[in-house]
């Protein structure tokens, strides 16, 4: 395990243009892909209720939660059980089940874009997280200004890619671990995206992988939202900004319990095209075509 330190960023700094932040920033998105953002804003009584109603629903009987599983759709919205989707170029199922939910639809939302799903035994389910999709796409769009903007462009650039985004958040619930021989929660992969904003955790177990080879923990914080790149976002800066492997693990020696987590992961719109930011004459790829790609790798399909 590496003794380096994924940077702990405030928001206001980052913000406000900050230059000794912003250029911290930008070492940590080209060295890591990964930074940690504090005095993001987000009401932390939200954060609570988010992480009481994910365990709410994770409590419900089998029976329950698979009448909203939809594997047919990739489990786009609703519920995917325990042991289904594998870590690209892994046999292994990662040990977790999760639920989807996304923006709330009209008929500006683009037809690939699925319709979220009603939790009928918990009355404010979908109101909770209805209104903490708004907040942390608020956000993360806030973020992808700065990124914008590192990246010599207009602060608005990400804008028409991501207003009538494919975003989701995925509430996740890791069983405690039983079997000695296998301590990986979440095995070793990288996020799809362009950005994932991590909602704030107090459990530990979240690790990067360095340039050398070497595990960062990432310190865990329930005051502290986790903001690391994603494949699209390194596929159009051709590198530039990393979307580094990481994974999930319960460390050996330790009590095993529950451990619930809360990423939401900034998606474009299915139409928008990805294509290198600095070089005109990359043709790209349909963001869609990109996403359903990957869903059948890690075996969602």
């Amino acid at each position: 395990m590496s003794n380096q330190v994924i940077p702990e960023l405030s928001y206001l700094d980052i913000k406000d243009g900050n230059k000794e932040a912003l250029m911290e920033l930008k070492n940590a998105l080209t060295e890591y892909g990964f930074f940690s953002i504090t005095d993001h804003g987000i009401d932390s009584q939200l954060l609570a209720n988010s992480y009481s109603l994910s365990k709410e629903f994770f409590d419900l009987s089998v029976d329950s939660k698979v009448k909203y599983a939809f594997p047919q759709n990739a489990g786009a919205r609703g519920y995917t059980p325990f042991g289904k989707e594998t870590a690209l170029g892994e046999v292994t199922p990662d040990q977790k089940e999760f639920w989807h939910h996304g923006p709330n639809m009209d008929k500006s939302y683009d037809s690939r874009i699925h319709t979220n799903i009603n939790v009928e035994e918990i009355t404010e389910f979908n109101d909770n997280f209805d209104e903490l999709f708004l907040a942390i796409n608020s956000l993360g769009m806030n973020v992808l200004k700065i990124i914008a903007l590192l990246l010599n462009q207009d602060s608005n650039f990400f804008d028409p890619w991501t207003n009538k985004g494919n975003s989701l958040l995925r509430l996740i619930h890791y069983p405690p671990v039983t079997n000695d021989t296998n301590n990986l929660r979440a095995r070793a992969h990288e996020d799809i995206n362009l950005i994932t904003l991590l909602v704030g955790a107090e459990e530990s177990g979240l690790e990067v992988k360095s340039k050398k080879g070497d595990w960062i923990p990432i310190k865990a914080s329930s005051n502290a939202i986790v903001c690391n790149i994603g494949d699209m976002m390194q596929l159009v800066t051709d590198g530039m900004l990393l979307s580094t492997t990481h994974r999930v693990i319960n460390y050996p020696g330790s009590k095993s319990k529950s451990r619930y987590s809360i990423p939401f992961f900034l998606h474009p719109a299915p139409n928008i095209v990805l294509k290198s930011i600095f070089n005109d004459e990359d043709e790209g790829v349909l963001a869609d075509d990109f996403l359903n790609e990957r869903l059948k790798a890690i075996k969602l399909y």
